[in-house]
């Protein structure tokens, strides 16, 4: 009789257990190529960046496979300044080229794609006029730095296909 209690207790934690263990949960593919929009956090400047600076940036958007939602809007995402160059004198412009290096979703970083590159206005024009007109004091003309403010989105791809759990 002892054993048949004991069975029946056993059973019961069994059944007990089976309950509460929480579904399975399922991957859903992230394919290479898949476009996700970038919102920047920091401020970037030819005139302050240096190269290997990292920022900040999050998720603009929800990143959907199949109706669902896959990474949430304000996911975190990092990227790093390639090059920086000041303004210059001779008309020069700055210059900022950008990357964008993961996005974090459930502790795990999913690689991204996007060179963003941009050169400030250059002055030549204006600066060949003015030294023809004032001199050597031409030459002193300079150009515009790159300014990236926050808020500015940028659009970047996922690098290779992934397998992410639902939230």
């Amino acid at each position: 009789m002892l054993s048949n209690a004991f069975r029946s207790l056993v059973s019961a934690m069994l059944v007990l257990a089976l309950c509460c263990i929480p579904p399975a949960q399922a991957a859903v593919k992230l394919t290479e190529g898949t476009e996700v929009r970038l919102r920047l956090l920091d401020a970037l400047s030819s005139a302050t960046s240096t190269q290997g600076q990292r920022f900040n940036l999050e998720l603009d958007d929800d990143v959907r496979v199949d109706g669902v939602i896959v990474i949430p809007r304000g996911a975190k995402a990092v990227g790093t300044v390639m090059h920086a160059k000041k303004r210059g004198f001779m008309g020069k412009g700055g210059e900022l080229n950008i990357m964008v290096d993961y996005l974090l979703v459930n502790d795990e970083r999913v690689r991204l794609r996007a060179n963003s590159g941009n050169e400030g206005d250059d002055k030549v024009g204006a600066t060949v006029a003015l030294t023809v007109l004032f001199g050597p004091l031409g030459l002193l003309k300079r150009g515009k730095n790159i300014e990236l403010n926050p808020g500015l989105v940028i659009p970047a791809y996922v690098d290779q296909t992934v397998e992410l759990a639902t939230p």
